[in-house]
């Protein structure tokens, strides 16, 4: 069974997820390392495919002459044409603005990046879970399950990675909390 060793400081607020634990690891058990590195590569990589795919057009979502490289915009079908629900025209105004564009591209690569290295996992699962609940706004009402969808299993899976130290596991997360700046700047981590 994985044991998961969470210390707490004094004023009980959890501390950073190297506290207490003299290799950094919060998990011991191997496979829950496993699945959680697992975990965070596919969150990554949920990420970085449609980046890719909106970048060049690969033929997926996204058909070469609308990829962003040929002038496509990443937003503007979406926000004008696949929203629904009472928040889904609240974004038309800023539908394929090119600000909008460079921010949700630069997300999508962030936060894939960060997941697939391991590094800023903190970070991304902010950005992440941010991400997921304003697509989730746009698209209130699922035609599944009138409550939820894969935005928030995706949301607090980024979570689980970042509180957990997944970053660590077959990932360079270790490397990335010793250097001078993120651990000056632990919200780096």
């Amino acid at each position: 069974m994985a044991t998961i060793h969470m210390p707490r400081s004094s004023n009980t607020r959890t501390a950073p997820a190297t506290a207490g634990s003299q290799d950094g690891v919060i998990v011991r058990g191997r496979a829950a390392r496993g699945v959680l590195a697992g975990l965070r590569i596919l969150v990554g990589w949920t990420f970085l495919w449609p980046f890719l795919d909106k970048m060049f057009g690969l033929g997926f979502a996204t058909k070469t002459e609308a990829a962003v490289i040929h002038g496509g915009s990443p937003t503007a079908g979406f926000l004008l044409h696949g929203t629904k629900g009472p928040f889904a025209h609240a974004f038309d105004g800023v539908a394929g603005a090119p600000w909008l564009d460079a921010l949700f591209m630069l997300g999508l690569l962030g936060i894939g990046l960060a997941f697939l290295l391991g590094i800023g996992t903190r970070i991304a699962a902010v950005s992440c879970t941010a991400m997921m609940a304003f697509m989730y706004l746009v698209t209130l009402q699922p035609a599944s399950n009138p409550i939820t969808d894969d935005h928030w299993m995706i949301a607090l899976a980024a979570v689980a990675v970042a509180v957990t130290g997944a970053g660590s596991y077959f990932g360079l997360g270790r490397r990335w909390q010793e250097l001078a700046l993120v651990r000056r700047f632990r919200w780096l981590v």
